[in-house]
């Protein structure tokens, strides 16, 4: 299966050495090229990849701006973070947009296409800057007291920490796997928590797995 992405970045260089580099994988396809977040938001809507390669700092919108409409718009597009930018002010908000990654430029490119793999695949890839700074932010929704979950979705949470896929959670707690999926929602909801990612590093916070 041909994985189709759109490279968005406002350095002309960097979208052509990305293009250039990910175009001799035979499993990728590079369908287009953004230099800000408005064109990339216009050719997520006429292109529709699988997944965007998104800058941060970018004219006329951002890349986090971007990427919030995007999801918007089309949930499962996965979004790639690919910046220079480490710092909490950058990592919070991207994560919060809906970015299934976030690694920082000096990536070594087999590193970015392991990555890219696995973000189709449903896992989140970020890099361990980002993820410190996930946990520091955590830290104060980890606050939050578990009781606001009924005893399913606190099982369902767990075997989310353990990276485990709604299919999988479904044959574990014999349960359907629409049903899962209903249980995942709602704790997201209650703990205020933006994917599956953040609610795995919650779990681990408040010691429910290991």
């Amino acid at each position: 299966m041909m994985i189709r992405i759109l490279i968005a970045d406002d350095h002309h260089v960097v979208r052509r050495g990305l293009a250039f580099f990910l175009g001799t994988q035979q499993e990728i396809e590079i369908v287009g090229e953004a230099g800000n977040g408005k064109e990339a938001l216009e050719l997520a809507r006429s292109l529709k990849p699988d997944l965007i390669l998104m800058d941060l700092v970018m004219p006329e919108m951002d890349g986090i701006q971007a990427t919030r409409c995007i999801k918007r718009e089309f949930p499962a597009i996965k979004i790639l973070m690919l910046t220079s930018f480490s710092d909490q002010d950058h990592v919070i908000p991207a994560l919060e947009a809906g970015a299934s990654g976030y690694q920082l430029k000096d990536i070594q490119p087999d590193e970015l296409i392991s990555c890219i793999k696995k973000i189709i695949a449903g896992e989140s890839q970020l890099h361990p800057k980002a993820t410190s700074h996930l946990l520091a932010n955590l830290s104060s929704k980890a606050r939050k007291t578990i009781d606001v979950l009924t005893n399913r979705e606190l099982d369902v949470l767990k075997e989310i920490a353990k990276g485990k896929s709604n299919k999988e959670i479904a044959a574990t707690l014999v349960i359907t796997e629409k049903t899962v999926k209903t249980h995942v929602s709602n704790l997201l909801s209650k703990l205020e928590l933006a994917d599956r990612t953040q609610a795995a590093l919650f779990a681990v916070k408040n010691q429910l797995v290991e």
